[in-house]
């Protein structure tokens, strides 16, 4: 999965293509080892499962995009400066072909906050925005809370 920002692998890569770095199926799915696709033995049973204390150390917090463009390198990727209330970052975000720029400027996201800074393409994105997609991904909607909250609230 190295490169991809995604754990399933559904998103675009660090280049923002489609993530086609082999440790996927067809159907987007992670593959089976070789060795394990051609056993007559039962597959082990894998889980996603987190205890409470992994998911506690994931801050999230609302976000308010104050500017926002086409990432310069990207086909697929959006630059946003985002305000934490105490602080301004930069993200960027798998969003273009489903947000305009335009559409981003001065809404309220859900962002990882304490995810560690990556280069996207020559830009350093600070945190991850939070979004939902359906299964083939013809739809990608992102979190927004439901009334307008400072920048910088905890969500939990």
């Amino acid at each position: 999965m190295q490169g991809c920002r995604f754990l399933d692998n559904s998103g675009p890569c660090d280049d923002g293509s489609a993530c086609t770095n082999g440790d996927v199926s067809a159907a987007g799915a992670p593959s089976l080892p070789l060795e394990l696709r051609m056993s007559d033995e039962p597959s082990p049973v894998k889980t996603d499962t987190i205890t409470f204390d992994d998911f506690a150390k994931v801050k999230l917090r609302v976000g308010r995009v104050l500017e926002a463009a086409d990432h310069p390198n990207a086909d697929k990727l959006l630059v946003l400066k985002v305000d934490l209330g105490n602080e301004q970052r930069q993200i960027v975000a798998g969003l273009r072909g489903y947000y305009t720029a335009e559409q981003l400027v001065g809404r309220n996201i859900i962002l990882v906050a304490n995810l560690a800074p990556r280069m996207m393409r020559g830009q350093e994105s600070q945190g991850m925005l939070l979004a939902a997609s359906n299964a083939d991904r013809s739809r990608v909607i992102v979190l927004s809370p439901e009334s307008d909250i400072e920048p910088g609230s905890v969500v939990s």
